[in-house]
């Protein structure tokens, strides 16, 4: 007798295979058996009749900054809203241990400006059971989840924890300093977590305005957190870089460091506009790197990564103006009563500051890279022509209008859409070559940062609805490569064997999806963060039935309460 039995799926197992109909059964959080229709005799305790679905491995995230939220949040979204069943955290060398009480305040302060989470929710929300790294691990196994997590070990909090202001400031470390963050992280990986992150872009820096530890450091020091990995056998190098100097300046000590240890070195790559074509060479020299037998891969997003403008955000173009700063702290009812009145709104629309070209430069001049979004739906794929600045010179409206119009609708809800990252070309292009190259990654969602400014943890929906199903100015990417991207290929990545497969003898993480009608929200400010504290979020919809473990943990797109989702604890067979 089985535990589960789902029958007639349209199963795209993770594979890369082609989709093929079949049975699953499922027993004790394992998958037993995938045969042809019909051919499971055992009986089950239940039986799901997928018939016209499409069922796929649970999702698994590789890019999430969920280090904070793990504290007060069992559910962990939005990725649980959106198919994945693992996540991975610890990026971009930001995260919570190992802490000296002393730190805790300057780590949230460094997590609120990297990854612009509200502070008072860190705050509020975590609760510092630990001060090693093994005791933060050990504190993340005590709770339950909806979804597994796993973590990194972040260079930011090592470095400080290890050399104290010295650390946080970016001095040089000396030998001991070296050998002493090298014994943490071999700590660190055999206690269970699954690499070691830092961030060497100067874009990445605290509420103060401070560059996260390991910015600037000589590659000596990390030279000797590759020996400790390449000691413990195990664990990813990822870092967050400065795009201009990845190709000249950084892949010496990349090609080094992922020699000497043995381990898959993993760098953010993205498409800027300061240079749009550097993201050919980095593919090139991956090629040339895996042809040499060392592992370096790059993680890209599925699509361009932008900002939600809105009046809640982080960031919107009226911040900028005057006449709005006179506003802006009123509440929103109040606020949208100043927008109207003639005057504030004639300045508005009609006054270009005198702040010695600001205004020009970050909003007039970025007229056609925003566009409006519709109450009901996104489209992350838009043309230049139907962008603000397009249709200012199609229909001769007044920008600003456009602008002030759209941001002041839904009752101070409404949004614009401003990519910044891989739209350089004004469509797809680039996240479509990256994707097809075999030596990049699926990850960059940033899930649970960005609260104010960045909805992208529905890429995972994005990847099957836009990319297999949707796209209309560009070729699709199959649906078989597509599930591969971000179940096996990206399960393997981090060591994690056991999962992102339907297969006899895999974890039984399953997704059940209405494929025709999935999709998901509008993306919507909410205040449901500790302390009242707000973050954008995104609801996905089509997903019939998740499983993480064997254990249903989604219902037609609600939870059903099950928290069968623990901490991972290194590699897994």
């Amino acid at each position: 007798m089985t535990d589960l039995v789902i029958t007639n799926a349209n199963l795209v197992d993770g594979s890369g295979a082609p989709s093929r109909m079949a049975d699953i059964s499922v027993s004790n959080g394992r998958i037993t058996e995938v045969a042809p229709v019909g051919q499971i005799s055992r009986g089950s305790r239940r039986i799901i009749d997928a018939q016209g679905l499409l069922v796929t491995p649970g999702f698994v995230d590789i890019h999430t900054h969920y280090d904070a939220q793990v504290s007060w949040d069992p559910m962990l979204t939005p990725s649980s809203w959106h198919g994945v069943t693992t996540a991975v955290m610890g990026n971009c060398g930001v995260g919570f241990a190992p802490a000296h009480p002393d730190r805790h305040q300057w780590l949230i302060e460094l997590m609120e400006g990297v990854e612009d989470i509200p502070g008072a929710a860190m705050t509020d929300g975590i609760d510092w059971q630990w001060e090693s790294f093994p005791e933060y691990l050990d504190s993340v196994d005590q709770r339950n989840y909806v979804i597994d997590v796993g973590t990194q070990i972040a260079h930011g909090a090592l470095r400080a924890y290890v050399m104290g202001q010295r650390g946080a400031d970016n001095e040089p470390a000396n030998a001991d300093d070296c050998v002493n963050m090298a014994r943490l992280v071999e700590e660190a990986l055999r206690a269970g977590a699954l690499g070691f992150s830092t961030s060497r872009t100067p874009l990445h820096k605290s509420k103060s305005g401070e560059l996260v530890p390991g910015t600037m450091v000589d590659p000596a020091e990390l030279y000797a957190i590759a020996d400790a990995m390449a000691s413990v056998g195990h664990g990813n190098f990822q870092f967050s870089p400065e795009h201009v100097r990845v190709p000249i300046e950084e892949w010496p000590w990349m090609r080094e460091l992922a020699q000497r240890s043995g381990r898959p070195v993993s760098v953010n790559l993205s498409q800027t506009d300061q240079s749009p074509d550097l993201w050919r060479s980095v593919l090139e020299l991956l090629t040339q790197a895996h042809i040499d037998g060392i592992p370096i891969y790059s993680q890209v997003a599925g699509r361009s990564i932008g900002i939600m403008y809105c009046l809640e955000g982080s960031a919107h173009p009226l911040l900028f103006h005057p006449a709005y700063a006179e506003v802006q702290n009123l509440p929103m009812k109040e606020r949208l009563q100043a927008l109207k009145e003639p005057a504030r709104r004639e300045r508005l629309l009609n006054e270009v500051p005198n702040d010695g070209g600001l205004f020009q430069k970050i909003v007039l001049d970025k007229l056609d890279g925003m566009w409006l979004v519709d109450g009901s739906d996104i489209d992350y794929e838009p043309r230049r022509e139907d962008s603000i600045g397009g249709t200012a010179r199609r229909t001769g409206a007044n920008p600003m209008q456009l602008i002030v119009d759209q941001l002041c609708s839904n009752d101070g809800n409404g949004m614009i859409y401003a990519p910044f990252f891989n739209y350089s070309y004004g469509d797809l292009s680039m996240a479509y070559e990256a994707h097809r190259h075999p030596h990049t990654r699926m990850g960059l969602s940033d899930a649970g940062a960005h609260c104010g400014a960045i909805c992208d943890g529905g890429m995972p929906t994005f990847m099957l609805t836009h990319w297999t199903r949707d796209r209309t100015r560009g070729p699709r990417l199959p649906l078989e490569f597509i599930v591969h991207r971000q179940t096996r290929q990206t399960a393997e990545f981090y060591g994690l064997h056991d999962r992102g497969l339907i297969a006899p003898g895999m974890r039984a993480d399953i997704n059940i999806i209405d494929y025709d009608n999935l999709g998901f929200d509008v993306p919507r400010m909410a205040y449901d963060l500790p302390a009242n504290g707000r973050r954008l979020v995104q609801h996905g919809k089509g997903y019939t039935a998740t499983f993480v473990a064997g254990v249903q943990t989604v219902d037609n797109d609600s939870f059903t309460g099950e928290l069968p989702g623990r901490l991972i604890r290194g590699p897994q067979r």
